[in-house]
């Protein structure tokens, strides 16, 4: 049985989607696009909008009552894979500044993001 995940620390929906999904024993986010919460803006450069896309995961992730550590895979979706340097030092620093494992990843360039954001990033966490 699964459950929708709701929070108001992360991006509402844009369309016919749910933040998230907790299947009891695993929790699958949808992407999340760099768009803050709270006031709606997306930022310019590409490093924060990687790390306002992972705040927006861990938000969701939090709100199923588990944390940063317990990110098992991630997708990243770049919209150009020039970036992937500045996006991977950003990546990084998230998960070390959290004291968490780095999580199996794929990352991918894309020819279009919602909004024409320069990245979005999924996730998948375990509950251990």
């Amino acid at each position: 049985m699964s459950r929708s995940i709701h929070t108001e620390h992360a991006p509402a929906a844009i369309g016919p989607y749910v933040q998230g999904v907790d299947l009891g024993s695993m929790v699958i986010t949808s992407g999340q696009i760099p768009v803050d919460p709270k006031t709606g803006i997306i930022p310019e450069e590409v490093t924060t909008q990687a790390r306002q896309s992972l705040e927006n995961v861990k938000a969701i992730i939090e709100q199923a009552g588990l944390n940063v550590a317990d990110i098992v895979k991630t997708t990243v979706f770049v919209k150009d894979l020039n970036d992937f340097a500045a996006v991977n030092a950003t990546y990084e620093a998230f998960f070390v500044e959290h004291n968490a494992p780095f999580p199996a990843r794929s990352c991918v360039e894309v020819a279009r993001l919602p909004k024409d954001v320069k990245i979005e990033i999924e996730a998948i966490a375990v509950r251990r």
